[in-house]
């Protein structure tokens, strides 16, 4: 089996709404998000996928959708706020955890055909959640 691994950055703000922390209150991170490949045969250069073509599709998926955007639940009262200052935001169904976001990633890599093992996102440089099936 071979695996390659690209890590990427980028930055969102959040909040989790009904958390009993500070993470109930809005705030941002500067993120990694690891992301391996793993195939059992190579492909013809060699290769289980080109580096530039997997930071690519990831980078585009997160430039559109999390990239300096503020991720939200879809019943967060906020969002009124946010349409009415004409702010960029992402309502989702889940609450914009960790979490929820390396499984978001990951699902859009798979969608784009890719073997994808594993996405990690790094929220803290001591902290991280990580998706795979």
């Amino acid at each position: 089996m071979h695996t390659i691994t690209k890590e990427v950055y980028f930055c969102y703000g959040h909040r989790l709404m009904n958390h009993q922390g500070k993470c109930k209150n809005l705030h941002g991170h500067s993120v990694k998000a690891s992301i391996s490949i793993t195939r059992e045969n190579l492909d013809e250069q060699s290769m289980v996928c080109d580096f530039s073509d997997l930071k690519a599709c990831v980078m585009s998926y997160i430039d559109q959708h999390l990239d300096h955007n503020f991720i939200v639940h879809k019943d967060d009262p906020i969002i009124p706020l946010l349409i009415a200052q004409n702010e960029r935001f992402l309502a989702i169904e889940e609450h914009p955890t960790a979490e929820v976001l390396s499984k978001m990633i990951y699902q859009h890599l798979k969608q784009e055909g890719l073997d994808v093992d594993q996405v990690v996102l790094w929220e803290t440089a001591s902290a991280n959640a990580s998706y795979r099936e």
